[in-house]
């Protein structure tokens, strides 16, 4: 990170951001004085949209506040945690002779029964002939760095598990968009989902079972406000401080939780929800968050609610599946064996990195080259993904966010060219959201290929910002998911390098969004038509002048205000 002094950037930034916001709103902002004295930007360089969502973090109409995604609701990374095994003492070989998989695999097992810890891998490389699986809370697999330890991976997820069709039918590999060579799931989940995938029994992949059955009511909940944190409870006599749960929104007849998603309004109510199967089968909404505090009928959560709680989608806090949480891996390269691209939708499963049912967990400093699919969220929340890189032979998904992954954080991440053409038949997407899958965010990224990639299954609340993109990939999504965007996505200061719409200009398709310091724009091959009809109340600031915004990173001054 650059720096100057003893101040860094991000430091600097939310102190010229406070003292930014606090002229603007008087909101009170940690850190205010200390900016005014450091010669903070002045409040009139301010972005309007930004002077205007200060004064209503939690409830601006068209920029969701995303301040707090990530680890530990944007927390640093942790480190120095001990180490209680090496790979080396375990059998692994560095230097790529033998498969090492088996080694790396026991000393991560031993590091979960020993509840946890760092499992270090020196430098050198390991082939590994099988998946690296993560399933245990508190445990950490580090490399050396990704320019100094090597996993060259030699098999597929379709050889080690087996074929992996849609469940909603066709000839289609799921493997296409789940799971990875590196899988960071728990036991007891990952052990469901593989059984089902070798019955042929296709699941769900998220929080409650391959049916989503497995969920056991805790409490109903009284109703609320989109941004609230506090929430009234009917009993807490289940609920703890610290404790993970589910909200849990059901659907009505009428789909009006689906049209609240999308902004409601006239556009909305008229759509015609009841022939998109695909989305349907993703509600209910499940979104997993952190109790903080109980009192009395009152519970705190550690991040405001993502939507309004009403009564007629039935509101509760439910169980979960035990889930993934402080494990993390770092400072390592996973290398597949380079093979052509798959054609689209038949994905071998050469994937990477994939968090399932992960929360408060994260990927540093790690690259993934030759894959089919680089970095998997999948029924995850509240993770970071730092200092990541997709290289190699290109990538069908170099990062997805799907089955209603929630809160997460990718930043400083980079796309980079591939190394070999394009086969026919293949695609290219680049960082995809799908699945009602909400207030995540994509953060200083350099993309030398692909694209936005909304992927239909009405994703909503989610932002891109401050990233630099070759815009040369395609969207993809089944018209059966719905619509390609629910309400408050925001693109705030995007370079595009080859003028090249397709779904970096939003403001023309997305609800109640904001397009603030996109490049100018011109539509190609693949132009859309919005999916709601009617005023669509979105904002346009800066077009043309991304080198005007300020701030110029959305989520660093989000995280800035009112901590």
């Amino acid at each position: 990170m650059a720096s100057v002094g003893n101040i860094s950037r991000r430091g600097l930034l939310g102190s010229a951001v406070a003292v930014a916001a606090a002229a603007a709103t008087g909101v009170t902002v940690a850190g205010t004085a200390r900016a005014a004295t450091r010669g903070g930007h002045a409040s009139g360089g301010v972005t309007p949209l930004w002077r205007e969502f200060a004064a209503t973090p939690f409830t601006h109409a068209q920029v969701p506040f995303i301040g707090r995604a990530g680890y530990r609701g944007g927390s640093d990374l942790p480190r120095h945690r001990a180490v209680v095994a090496d790979v080396l003492h375990y059998g692994a070989e560095p230097d790529g002779s033998a498969d090492a998989a088996p080694a790396i695999n026991r000393a991560i097992a031993a590091a979960g029964e020993r509840g946890g810890g760092t499992v270090l891998i020196p430098a050198g490389t390991y082939r590994i002939d099988d998946i690296i699986r993560i399933g245990h809370s508190n445990v950490v697999v580090r490399g050396a760095g990704s320019g100094r330890t090597k996993l060259y991976a030699t098999k597929n997820l379709t050889e080690l598990i087996g074929v992996y069709g849609s469940r909603y039918g066709g000839d289609k590999s799921s493997w296409s968009w789940a799971g990875g060579l590196i899988w960071l799931c728990p036991e007891d989940r990952w052990t469901s989902l593989t059984d089902a995938i070798k019955a042929k029994a296709w699941p769900f992949e998220g929080w409650t079972g391959n049916k989503r059955d497995e969920w056991q009511t805790l409490t109903t909940v009284a109703p609320a406000r989109r941004g609230d944190r506090s929430i009234t409870v009917e009993s807490t006599k289940q609920l703890k401080r610290g404790g993970l749960v589910l909200l849990r929104l059901a659907d009505d007849a009428d789909h009006t939780l689906l049209e609240h998603m999308a902004g409601g309004g006239p556009g909305p109510e008229a759509y015609y929800w009841d022939d998109k199967t695909k989305l349907t089968s993703y509600v209910p909404y499940e979104w997993p968050v952190r109790i903080t505090a109980v009192h009395g009928h009152k519970v705190t959560l550690e991040r405001p609610l993502p939507l309004d709680v009403r009564p007629e989608w039935d509101p509760r806090l439910t169980t979960l599946a035990t889930p993934l949480t402080g494990s993390g891996v770092e400072g390592l390269t996973l290398e597949a064996v380079e093979t052509p691209q798959s054609q689209h939708l038949l994905d071998k499963g050469y994937n990477g990195v994939a968090f399932q049912c992960a929360y408060d967990c994260w990927a540093d400093d790690i690259t993934v080259r030759h894959v089919d699919n680089g970095f998997g969220l999948i029924g995850a929340s509240a993770c970071t993904l730092r200092r990541t890189r997709v290289e190699g032979r290109g990538s069908h998904h170099p990062y997805y966010c799907r089955e209603g992954s929630h809160d997460n954080l990718i930043e400083d991440f980079t796309i980079a060219q591939r190394t070999v053409p394009a086969p026919a038949g293949t695609q290219l997407h680049g960082i995809n959201v799908e699945g009602l899958s909400s207030y995540n965010v994509w953060s200083r990224g350099e993309m030398e290929m692909g694209t936005f990639d909304s992927h239909r299954g009405m994703p909503f609340a989610n932002v891109r910002t401050d990233i630099t993109v070759n815009n040369n990939g395609r969207h993809g999504g089944d018209a059966s998911a719905g619509p390609l965007f629910g309400a408050r996505f925001t693109h705030w200061n995007i370079r595009v390098t080859n003028g090249r719409a397709g779904l970096m200009r939003i403001d023309g398709l997305a609800p109640y969004s904001a397009t603030v310091g996109v490049s100018e724009v011109t539509e190609f091959d693949q132009i859309d038509v919005p999916d709601f009809t009617g005023d669509l109340h979105t904002r346009l600031e800066a077009y043309g002048t991304p080198e005007a915004v300020w701030p110029p990173n959305l989520h660093d001054a989000q995280r800035a205000l009112v901590r």
